[in-house]
């Protein structure tokens, strides 16, 4: 779960939907600024939303980029019914569709990050004819796993059977934040539609590793995460890199969730992959 600093809008970043033959996306877009240089998509992550990645969208548009960032079908403020498919090539299918909505291109790069960087794999297995590249952030090769320390068989159980307001006061117990971003991020847990956060949660327990069928396509790629990323471990991110013919970029000021913890950082990592 990315958690934002600030819920100001940056200027440049507009506030819209966007309307599919698969869904109705709430999204953040940024329009780029002088000569375009292509579009980018952002995928969130487990319980994240297209907030994640605002403090990164106008720093890429004045870079020449079309940027958009969207809730996923189910989460937050993009409605999902209780019998979506809410299956790993459903969300690229939505993730696609949305693409070809927002863009004037029909190629562009692509990033998830989290449980987004699963989705952002089924994207390139699905199309790779559709993009310029695939960059993933804090993410891994497959399924994150259940553990002690992140016990996420017990969240599957639990949604469903206990107020989604209950389970999230209990991940935030003893954690203190802005009033502001408490209510936030509160407000964003319960929008969920239980259906679709049990089977992302599920996905994050069991999704399979498809790193070396995602390497075959041929699409240019690039892995990050923060220095002191707490979700898939250093090796399986250094596994997930090699795999797929680069180098994990480690950002020095980041944790799990870089666009908002160190997004100059990030954006100045990123430019020279999307550039090149």
């Amino acid at each position: 779960m990315s958690v934002p600093k600030t819920l100001q809008i940056p200027d440049g970043v507009e506030v819209t939907r966007i309307v599919t033959p698969r869904c109705d996306h709430a999204v953040h877009v940024a329009r780029a600024k002088g000569p375009r240089r292509g579009s980018i998509l952002l995928v969130h992550g487990w319980t994240g939303s297209k907030e994640d990645f605002t403090p990164v969208l106008p720093l890429l548009a004045v870079q020449g980029f079309d940027v958009v960032a969207y809730d996923q079908r189910g989460q937050f403020e993009t409605p999902g019914a209780l019998d979506d498919d809410y299956s790993l090539e459903a969300f690229a299918e939505d993730a696609l569709a949305l693409a070809t909505e927002a863009f004037e291109d029909d190629r562009f790069h692509l990033l998830g990050h989290s449980f987004g960087g699963l989705v952002a794999q089924r994207v390139a297995l699905a199309a790779p004819e559709r993009l310029l590249s695939l960059s993933l952030l804090c993410t891994g090769p497959g399924a994150l796993g259940d553990s002690p320390t992140r016990p996420l068989k017990h969240v599957v159980a639990a949604i469903g059977q206990v107020p989604l307001l209950q389970i999230h006061q209990l991940r935030e117990k003893g954690v203190k934040r802005p009033a502001q971003i408490t209510a936030f991020l509160a407000k964003r847990f319960t929008s969920g539609v239980p259906a679709a956060l049990k089977a992302i949660t599920q996905h994050l327990i069991d999704a399979p590793d498809l790193v070396d069928e995602v390497a075959a396509t041929g699409v240019r790629c690039w892995v990050a995460r923060g220095a002191t990323d707490d979700a898939w471990p250093f090796e399986a991110q250094d596994d997930l890199a090699e795999r797929l013919g680069t180098e994990v970029v480690v950002l020095p000021s980041a944790a799990h969730s870089p666009a908002v913890e160190a997004p100059e950082e990030l954006v100045e990592a990123w430019l020279p992959f999307l550039e090149s």
